[in-house]
């Protein structure tokens, strides 16, 4: 397992992994600062879009506790061309492309239908269907071989892509259909499973019986593990892997070897099946504070933290005020993006949506016409 920084907040760079920490070494501070801050950011994010769920706020969230330097350090591994396939957790993915959090939010609170542009940041819509992301980036990828946007060696054209799931997903259809159609066609594509041991409430140790990444290479897909609470080792093994699949050299498999603190998503409840000795243990790994050790040791202050904190707190409630003034959106907009295209199909559905609501005089027949919350939330 490739992992640069202990626990203690150590840089370690074993000699098999020397070529891992030498891309560490060209980071300058600023890098690593960046890192931290949006470490701690997302999580923040987190903790607050998961206080506005239980209030009636939105109707489910997912948290990403315990996966950020995971998210974080992969995420700026990525090139500025490459384009990501998340699954529906990557938070912290996201705000490395500039992914605006609101529209995180909307999309959990219901009111669009993905909330952000991929052609502005190559950030792709999140897939709720298990697996179903890896299928669409594999394709994706075999488009950029076909256009020759491959092992050219010019940076301003070469593209490659990168799509994130997690264990659970590995039993999946998809993603082994996707591993062959990857390897079959040599796509520059990099598979990155965050592994954080649990699948809902099915422990790893389920659906496996070898080390995830070695789940690839029976179908041609080479794999390494990283140790995922370390934001460095993340951002360079990533790198490196990226880098090589923009160079035409193919497909392969990340695993982030990685712990889902919190629950699965706020439908469930952890403490029914998982031993609070193992969330301990990995709660005693906290990627944040690993990597808040590393930066003290390199001389940074404590003003710098506190500057952090106050930061999240703003952020926390920016969201919250901006959250408990949504509006809802005109029913109809439901048509709008369905296809790309005017479609017969979807025009004949608003049509009929329309004369519904007219034949109702323009009310509801829920609420007659009063205004009510989306989910019953309140202040």
């Amino acid at each position: 397992m490739v992992q640069l920084l202990t626990v203690d907040g150590d840089f370690v760079e074993p000699k098999e992994h020397a070529v891992y920490g030498e891309l560490v070494r060209q980071l300058r501070e600023a890098d690593f600062l960046k890192f931290y801050r949006d470490m701690a950011r997302i999580r923040r994010f987190d903790e607050e879009a998961t206080a506005l769920q239980r209030q009636g706020q939105m109707g489910l969230w997912v948290s990403a506790i315990g996966q950020e330097a995971a998210q974080i350090g992969s995420g700026y591994g990525v090139g500025p061309n490459d384009h990501i396939f998340p699954s529906y957790r990557e938070h912290g993915v996201a705000i490395t492309h500039g992914v605006d959090l609101m529209s995180i939010i909307k999309t959990f609170r219901g009111v669009n239908h993905g909330g952000w542009n991929p052609k502005e940041n190559r950030f792709h819509l999140y897939a709720i269907v298990l697996g179903t992301q890896a299928l669409h980036a594999t394709g994706y990828a075999m488009g950029i071989n076909f256009e020759g946007l491959v092992g050219t060696g010019d940076p301003e054209k070469d593209l490659a892509v990168i799509t994130y799931f997690g264990d659970g997903a590995t039993a999946e259809g998809d993603i082994s259909e996707s591993f062959l159609f990857a390897a079959t066609n040599n796509t520059p594509q990099v598979f990155f499973c965050q592994n954080n041991q649990w699948a809902i409430s099915s422990p790893v140790g389920t659906q496996t019986k070898v080390p995830l990444y070695k789940r690839g290479e029976g179908f041609g897909v080479p794999g390494i593990r990283v140790d995922g609470n370390d934001v460095l080792a993340c951002y360079a093994v990533t790198k490196k892997h990226m880098d090589e699949a923009r160079s035409g050299h193919g497909p392969s498999l990340i695993e982030a070897l990685t712990y889902r603190i919190g629950s699965h998503t706020t439908s469930d409840d952890p403490s029914k099946y998982r031993d609070p000795a193992e969330v301990a243990e990995w709660a005693a790994k906290d990627p944040i504070i690993r990597f808040e050790r590393f930066l003290r040791k390199q001389g940074i202050g404590q003003d710098f933290f506190d500057e952090v904190k106050i930061a999240g707190d703003e952020l926390a409630a920016d969201l919250r005020e901006k959250t408990f003034a949504m509006a809802e959106p005109p029913m109809e907009l439901m048509f709008d993006h369905v296809y790309s295209e005017p479609h017969p199909l979807i025009e004949e559905q608003r049509a009929w949506l329309q004369g519904y609501e007219e034949s109702l005089g323009g009310h509801s027949p829920i609420n007659n016409g009063e205004e009510t919350p989306r989910y019953g939330g309140t202040h």
